[in-house]
């Protein structure tokens, strides 16, 4: 039996493709967006405007968005790959002219109804073309020069654009999630080896070259990073955020100050309590407990979009698939990272739980894509 008559006799059709789909996923990432909705309802001081009835309306689009995405053949998905790509990049360049400003940073679009960030477009249009690019190019010349070269420039040119709004964070996902499709499609290791080997030279030269004739940085850059290093040196100014935040993660202990009962939130302390610093919020009123459950549902997610590419024969919905699972988790581990001070405050949203909609939506539409690559696999 051929692959087409295969596919043709097993894939399901119609509407027997909802029973399909794999229904735990979609009720840990319902699970995920339910702690959100509890947390904007606390951070907003026990009500549902002025964020967490617009966050359940945008996820219940988003969850329709996900089925229809999900119903759609994979094959049609790898074929639109290039086409999304360019569509992204075309947003990229309006926000340039035609893009909204909003504390120093012209990152997004007013589209009436919603003001949408094309950058996060940008995190999963980039994985679908590099998940179909590899899927086209054949296993032997993954590691050439000339075919690594290639995706290198793909990943390259957004973030560049994305760096010039200026967005640090996003810029840092894209060169990862771009870094790990490379790597799960079988890129040599000594590529990768030579990066950290120049990024750990650089980072070394920077420090160096402090004080010295030949300074890389200026002194106000030295200045913020002694900040990351100890915020404690300006626990007024730039290093207030993450102090605040400190304080609120060490206030929770083992099991939270209780629900609308954190401190730090509830008298402001905390900055953008309902976007960036939101796990700050959780961890202060459920504690260690509550952090780590949140942490868990994350892992399972990955898990389970981990078995589906394992068992996926298709080489562009594997890719696909890790592609998706990786940015997923570079989006929480960066946030975490960032409010407990293991990384530079950059303004990356914890997915599905941070107030928003452009990001709610994509990576609702993401997870689409992980249910149409589970849905056509073969059986």
């Amino acid at each position: 039996m051929s692959y087409l008559e295969y596919n043709t006799k097993y894939l399901p059709t119609g509407p027997r493709k909802l029973f399909f789909l794999n229904w735990p996923l979609i009720l840990l990432l319902t699970a995920v967006a339910g702690v959100g909705f509890i947390m904007l309802y606390s951070v907003a001081g026990g009500s549902t405007s002025p964020w967490m009835e617009p966050q359940m309306e945008r996820f219940g689009f988003g969850l329709g968005l996900l089925i229809v995405v999900a119903m759609v053949p994979i094959w049609f998905w790898r074929n639109m790959a290039v086409l999304a790509y360019l569509f992204s990049l075309a947003l990229l360049l309006a926000v340039e002219f035609v893009g909204v400003e909003r504390n120093g940073s012209q990152r997004w679009l007013d589209l009436g109804v919603m003001d949408l960030q094309p950058s996060e477009l940008m995190k999963i249009t980039l994985v679908m073309l590099l998940a179909a690019y590899y899927d086209w190019l054949p296993r032997d010349r993954t590691s050439h020069p000339l075919w690594v070269l290639f995706p290198v420039l793909l990943i390259l040119l957004p973030t560049y654009m994305v760096l010039s709004q200026p967005d640090l964070g996003t810029s840092l996902l894209l060169v990862a999630g771009g870094g790990a499709m490379m790597f799960f499609a079988g890129v040599h290791w000594a590529y990768f080896a030579t990066v950290v080997v120049a990024g750990v030279s650089t980072v070394f030269a920077v420090f160096k070259s402090r004080g010295a004739s030949w300074q890389i940085l200026q002194d106000y850059q030295y200045r913020r990073i002694d900040t990351f290093l100890d915020p404690a040196n300006d626990p007024l100014g730039a290093g207030y955020h993450i102090t605040q935040a400190k304080i609120a993660l060490g206030s929770g202990g083992w099991t939270g100050r209780g629900f609308m009962q954190g401190t730090q939130s509830r008298l402001n302390f905390l900055p953008e309590k309902h976007t960036d610093f939101i796990f700050t919020t959780l961890a202060e009123e459920f504690g260690f407990i509550g952090a780590i459950g949140l942490l868990t549902i994350y892992m399972l997610i990955i898990f389970f979009c981990v078995i589906s590419a394992l068992t996926n024969r298709d080489r562009f919905a594997s890719l696909l698939t890790l592609g998706v699972a990786t940015t997923f988790f570079l989006f929480f581990a960066l946030n975490m990272a960032m409010v407990t001070g293991l990384a530079p405050v950059v303004g990356v949203p914890l997915p599905l739980v941070s107030y928003g909609g452009s990001a709610m939506l994509v990576l609702m539409g993401a997870f689409g894509l992980v249910q149409s690559a589970h849905v056509h696999k073969p059986r």
